[in-house]
């Protein structure tokens, strides 16, 4: 029987121990061609044996797993080359027949990391690197990842430092290799090895935010040294991000917790969360241009926050019992759209934003729900869920039209509503600070996961303040339009000028962005021209310009985004249309745009006898 017919089946995982400990060892030395070069001893017995590569990892809510990248795979045993088989269905499965007398697979594989951008996140510099432990292990088949132990080891580059949740192994020092550059942990379930990365660098600084039974450190790498100095300020205000959480969720899911932070202008940026870490990756800047980097300082505070909402408690259909088991996403909106509630308010109340900022950001958000997303007219909040899996990430041709994983900013805005709610019934006494703990603080230092479905999340806001909130919930996420009305309820309303807010520049600035979207309905790429997006239906659009193109020209002159802004606010005073010459393919178009409302940007304004909820929702505790 040929060997893709006798093994085209993958056994489910069970819930059963694997028999022995696969040992794990990756060099990662090989800056020069940003390989991870994999050895794993796998024990077996005789007989069929399927090995896996991860494909659903928590976090990603789509199977992402980077299978592409595997190359160069060979299984041994006892020294002799044993013939593997991919899956015809599953190509993240590897089927190998084990001989009899055999206890003991030798298996090799190289992680060929991406050397541009176009290939995927950049994991490896000359100065840094970022190992996920899915990236570089096979895993057998047929067990739930918490039953499978692993024994983890890897070697870094000549004087590196690192950080990780993982524990060394006895006669190691904590963030610092041997002398041939190794580091060996302590063996752990593969679940928690896969959900505790590891930065690396030339270029490290560890901080301590927080101390007592769960202690919890910052750990810095960058591009240069000189990116690693803070001023004190800046390192308290990430100390009471702990605070505030602490205060917040009343508990901790976590022995000990590590902020893995890369500041690099090489290395692919990232926002990752794990139960006892997160994985972020910032531009250079973070700490040296502090002014000017606003908008990612509440990265750290969302991801942190995933520790209780995504980690600890998880929607049922992301809590697989393996890698290679399908997510369902049904509930992301409580997932990532609190988590991204959250990670705003705790950025006012720790000090990385004012209250300032925290307001210029949510009327950001607020115009993008009101002004630019169109794709409200056939799609919902609660059909987003699925777009990991429709979109992988990858570019949109129409985002706003389209709409892409909006259970993120429209959910922030759904618990934004909740908020305002819960507030108004208990006559400002109670708040969704009492849902996050009662739902999210239960069970204070306990770290496995604990799933739940929707009927949970609405029995413990009801346990809040009584009210019909499965319907208050399905109104909003069912719904064909954004989520605005928690906005009015906390007291303030949107407003336009025609001058962006300091976040806004600040934004645009690290983004490389020109955002017109709620003028002309066009988004380019800073003064380059390309537009990147097109508003569906909007001026732009109703002009032939789609988000192909590149400006070439704006009323006959060379386009510049001044000339552009410029061009808009003069035709306000005429009926002339707005001319642009625009570069699509081999050929240039005219465009008239009929446009005649001036630049409009974003700001709130609090509504005048009415209670200042936002307030006392930023305000510190």
């Amino acid at each position: 029987m040929p060997l893709s017919t006798a093994f085209a089946q993958v056994p489910p995982p069970g819930d059963v121990a694997y028999p022995g400990t696969l040992q794990l060892r990756v060099d990662a030395t090989d800056l020069d061609h940003r390989i991870f070069r994999v050895r794993q001893s796998v024990p077996v017995q005789a007989g069929p044996l399927t090995l896996l590569y991860p494909q659903w990892v928590p976090g990603g809510h789509s199977p992402r797993g980077p299978i592409d990248k595997l190359a160069g795979l060979e299984i041994r045993a006892q020294g002799t080359p044993l013939a593997w088989t991919r899956d015809p269905v599953d190509v993240a499965a590897f089927h190998v027949q084990v001989p009899a007398g055999v206890t003991t697979l030798e298996v090799t594989f190289q992680f060929l990391s991406p050397l541009d951008a176009s290939q995927g996140r950049r994991v490896m510099t000359p100065d840094m690197l970022n190992l996920q432990w899915n990236t570089v292990v096979l895993y057998p088949a047929g067990h739930a990842a918490r039953r499978i132990q692993v024994a983890p080891a890897v070697r870094l580059p000549s004087g590196w430092r690192f950080a990780s949740a993982l524990d060394v192994a006895a006669g190691h020092t904590p963030n610092t290799t041997d002398a041939d550059g190794w580091v060996s942990f302590k063996p752990v379930d593969l679940d928690v090895l896969v959900d505790s990365p590891m930065f690396a660098g030339r270029h490290f600084r560890r901080v301590a935010l927080a101390g007592g039974k769960a202690p919890v450190h910052l750990n810095i790498v960058a591009d240069e040294a000189g990116d690693l100095q803070a001023t004190p300020r800046q390192l308290d205000v990430h100390r009471e991000l702990v605070s505030q959480a602490r205060k917040l969720f009343a508990s901790e899911h976590y022995d000990h917790y590590d902020f893995l932070l890369a500041l690099s202008s090489q290395q692919g940026g990232i926002g990752l969360e794990h139960q006892r870490s997160s994985e972020n990756g910032v531009p250079r800047g973070y700490f040296t241009e502090w002014d000017r980097q606003a908008p990612g300082r509440s990265l750290l505070a969302h991801e942190y926050t995933h520790s209780w909402n995504g980690k600890f408690r998880r929607p049922a259909g992301l809590a697989t019992p393996n890698f290679n088991v399908p997510m369902r996403g049904d509930l992301l909106w409580v997932y990532e759209g609190q988590t991204q509630y959250w990670g705003g308010v705790l950025a006012a109340r720790s000090g990385l934003w004012t209250a300032e900022q925290a307001r210029e950001a949510l009327a950001l958000v607020a115009a993008t729900y009101t002004d630019d997303r169109p794709g409200f007219a056939w799609r919902n909040v609660q059909d987003t869920t699925r777009d990991p899996v429709i979109a992988q990430r990858r570019p949109l041709p129409y985002r706003n039209w389209q709409l892409r994983e909006d259970y993120y900013s429209a959910g922030q805005l759904v618990w934004l509503a909740v908020d305002t709610k819960l507030r108004e019934l208990s006559r400002e006494r109670r708040s969704l600070d009492d849902f996050a703990r009662l739902f999210l603080g239960v069970h204070d230092g306990r770290w496995t996961t604990e799933p739940y479905e929707f009927d949970d999340v609405v029995a413990a806001l009801d346990e809040v303040a009584a009210f019909d909130w499965a319907s208050f919930l399905r109104e909003r996420i069912d719904a064909h339009a954004p989520p605005l009305d928690g906005l009015a309820a906390s007291g303030w309303k949107l407003v336009w000028r025609d001058a962006p807010n300091e976040f806004q520049k600040s934004a645009e600035r690290l983004r490389k962005s020109m955002d017109l979207s709620a003028s002309i309905g066009l988004t380019l790429h800073g003064d380059s021209g390309r537009i990147s997006d097109v508003r569906w239906d909007g001026p732009a659009f109703r002009a032939g310009i789609a988000s192909s193109g590149t400006l070439i020209a704006v009323n006959g002159r060379a386009f510049s985004a001044d000339r552009l802004k410029a061009a808009i606010t003069a035709a306000r005073e005429t009926s002339t249309p707005i001319e642009l010459l625009v570069k699509d393919g081999e050929e240039y178009k005219t465009m008239k745009v009929e446009y005649h409302a001036g630049l409009r940007y974003p700001h709130l304004e609090r509504i005048p006898g009415t209670h200042d909820r936002l307030g006392a929702i930023l305000a510190p505790r």
